[in-house]
């Protein structure tokens, strides 16, 4: 099992070359740190050192009327066009030199996180993490191979919409508004009348706990399930919730076994709640409490709340789960569909399986075009699913019943046939692997 932060770690056999040039400062000492001539230095010098508290209270945005994102665009903007130093020139006059990066590494096509089938509108609906951008397709799309890409019927994308690193989408089944989660910087859920197109505010909004990845809603009883990574929780709110409501209950607490957890599914005819574990565990509050666990999905009573614990779980090898994305519940045949990111795979349970047990069905191989599939969404009108490939920018649909290595019935690809995505993320750090001649990039 491969072990990544949150997003991604991303090696690339890429150099990148920063312009270097030597610049003469002038600094203006205050008087309590002036150093005595006598040194012969000309500059300041460490006088004390003081301990950092461990958890130092954090800094808050500064009160301007903008929006988290419009502030993300304009400090990535300055980082990419104007990387601005001060130098001295040969008369000794102060001037401002910009500097461009030599490259640019970025990947320039779409990368879908999730996906969401509107039977009502015949419309797919994805979540490009990448591009920030939520794009509605016809679903009858189909890319053939010597095209570059299919382009959206609509598309929701500007600093208005607050859409930024969104990972988890839901549609309502009656109306077709579009319900967003953002997974990172934005700690908010978006929502979209169904004909929402460009750079428009949400209908809506709905302030989510940090690390907030699903979505998924109990029409019959008109509640919203959220999953929060971590710390690991269940906040359930009014699913016409929004502004800073707060939610119905929380499923949260030691005994709920939630490890990292992402995808969720609802059985409103059972009453049932499933959650699936990437399975890392630590407090962050206790060093040295980090574990893995292996990945799982937990089974609780629909309306769990606090430190309850699971009814059961389908946890172990054979399970074959690596890294579980999205889920979706057929609740016809009750039927579980897991998108198996790291799998490669769609692995399809019988809600009532307990323990370590084999799935029903797995959808893997050459001819399925799965890439990373992080979203899986189902058409019971058609009797189809979807499945969002995180790996190569593209949607691809199957008969709900395939099983093993099958050819997608559709596809819709946003980028050429055989491209693979760099999986960029909210990059943090880059290192030199001086051996290897490449960047590592943890996301």
């Amino acid at each position: 099992m491969q072990l990544r932060s949150k997003g991604r770690k991303v090696i690339l056999a890429v150099m990148i070359a920063a312009a270097m040039g030597f610049f003469s400062w002038s600094l203006i000492e205050p008087p309590e740190l002036s150093v005595p001539q006598s040194t012969g230095l000309g500059y300041p010098q460490l006088v004390s050192v003081k301990q950092l508290p461990d958890f130092a209270d954090m800094c808050e945005w500064p009160a301007e009327d903008k929006s988290s994102i419009t502030r993300l665009e304009e400090a990535r903007q300055f980082e990419l066009q104007q990387a601005s130093v001060y130098a001295q020139n040969g008369s000794g006059t102060t001037v401002d030199v910009t500097r461009p990066p030599v490259r640019t590494l970025r990947d320039t096509y779409p990368i879908y996180s999730s996906v969401a089938v509107d039977p009502n509108f015949d419309e797919v609906i994805l979540q490009d993490n990448n591009l920030w951008a939520t794009a509605i397709f016809k679903r009858t799309d189909n890319t053939p191979p010597n095209v570059a890409f299919t382009a959206p019927q609509r598309l929701i994308k500007g600093s208005d919409t607050d859409i930024q690193f969104n990972n988890g989408l839901y549609v309502d089944p009656k109306i077709g508004e579009i319900y967003s989660i953002e997974s990172d910087t934005g700690d908010k859920i978006v929502m979209f009348s169904h004909d929402s197109l460009g750079n428009v505010a949400p209908a809506r909004h709905l302030d989510t706990p940090h690390r907030g990845y699903g979505i998924a809603v109990d029409e019959e009883r008109q509640e919203m399930f959220v999953t929060v990574e971590y710390p690991p929780q269940v906040a359930v709110y009014r699913k016409q919730a929004s502004g800073d409501e707060k939610p119905l209950r929380v499923l949260m607490g030691d005994n709920t076994g939630l490890h990292a957890i992402h995808g969720i599914a609802v059985d409103s005819k059972n009453k049932l709640l499933y959650i699936n574990n990437w399975g890392n565990f630590s407090n962050f509050k206790v060093p040295g409490t980090g574990k893995f666990n292996p990945p799982s999905i937990s089974v609780y009573p629909i309306d769990a709340k606090g430190d309850t614990p699971p009814i059961r779980k389908i946890q172990g090898v054979k399970t074959q789960m690596n890294w579980p994305s999205a889920m979706a519940l057929n609740p016809d045949t009750q039927d579980l569909y897991v998108a198996n990111d790291v799998g490669n795979s769609i692995l399809v349970f019988k809600a009532t399986d307990q323990g370590d047990v084999t799935p029903t069905r797995v959808i893997k191989g050459a001819k399925t075009a799965l890439f990373n599939p992080t979203g899986v969404s189902l058409d019971m009108k058609n009797r189809e699913f979807w499945v969002a490939n995180l790996g190569n920018s593209s949607a691809t649909a199957y008969p709900l019943m395939a099983n093993g290595d099958v050819t997608p019935v559709r596809i819709i690809r946003s980028a050429p046939l055989g491209y693979k995505s760099t999986k960029f993320g909210k990059t943090e750090a880059v290192a030199y692997d001086t051996k290897r001649e490449e960047y590592l990039v943890p996301n």
